[in-house]
């Protein structure tokens, strides 16, 4: 059994849990801690959980809506935390008092009831990852904070059941919005953020017939809407409006099983 739940996509903050099980063993994950501990708190309880639950925390690379409140929930709550180690680096090296896991592209990590494939994407962090997570049996692809898709991402993302897929922004919005020159470039760059077509281009690559579920994440408030986003992606894989989930900067979404 897999499945995965968002608890708030955006520039505010990123949080995805994922949970997988064998038969034997359930395991708990949550890719990125880009909340206050308080404010997590609060998402882990909508979602039914409190952060004692989370066998293990994975963060994909060093910004602050993706860092948030990490080291603080891995030492008061005991629990491994795995990031690279340019990540690592990037933060300043901080203590983790022994909780601190390196993660790196390419090298599996077996959770129990989960296991993870961390590979690296074109973002403008010092040694960013992201996911691909199974059970064994269903496959899921995380991919946020990245610019362009490289062959390797591509690669990892073959096959999926389930996406969770970055839709940051709609370039024509981008260009026209009250973003300095500076941010526009940076956000709309090959190590930024992906389009709303950048990231069609990605489903319809890697579309097949098992690919069941994909959820737009990542939305700019100011760049995007969730209706453009549904739009690009329905268009490159020929689905319904309802068939693409997205996920709120608030609420997340809901359970999703695969």
């Amino acid at each position: 059994m897999l499945r995965f739940r968002s608890l708030g996509s955006g520039s505010s903050g990123n949080a995805t849990l994922i949970e997988g099980s064998d038969g034997l063993n359930t395991t708990r994950l949550l890719v990125d801690c880009g909340f206050g501990l308080k404010h997590l708190d609060a998402r882990l309880a909508r979602a039914g959980l409190d952060a004692g639950q989370i066998d293990a925390i994975f963060i994909t690379h060093e910004h602050g809506d993706h860092i948030g409140c990490a080291r603080q929930l891995a030492l008061r709550n005991h629990k491994p935390v795995w990031m690279s180690p340019g990540t690592h680096a990037a933060l300043g090296a901080p203590d983790f008092k022994g909780f601190l896991r390196l993660a790196r592209d390419g090298t599996s990590i077996d959770l129990g009831g989960l296991q993870i494939n961390p590979f690296t994407v074109p973002h403008d962090a010092r040694e960013p990852l992201q996911l691909r997570c199974t059970d064994g049996a269903r496959h899921l692809g995380i991919l946020t904070d990245l610019g362009h898709a490289t062959t390797h991402v591509l690669e990892q993302l073959s096959r999926c059941d389930a996406l969770l897929l970055e839709c940051n922004h709609e370039a024509d919005l981008l260009a026209k919005s009250a973003y300095p020159p500076f941010l526009k470039k940076r956000v709309g760059g090959s190590f930024g953020h992906l389009s709303n077509q950048q990231a069609a281009e990605i489903a319809q690559a890697v579309a097949h017939q098992d690919l069941k579920t994909i959820v737009a994440a990542h939305l700019s408030l100011q760049n995007n809407h969730p209706d453009l986003a549904r739009a690009a992606l329905c268009l490159a894989l020929g689905c319904e409006m309802n068939d693409v989930g997205v996920a709120d900067p608030v609420l997340g979404t809901d359970w999703i099983a695969l």
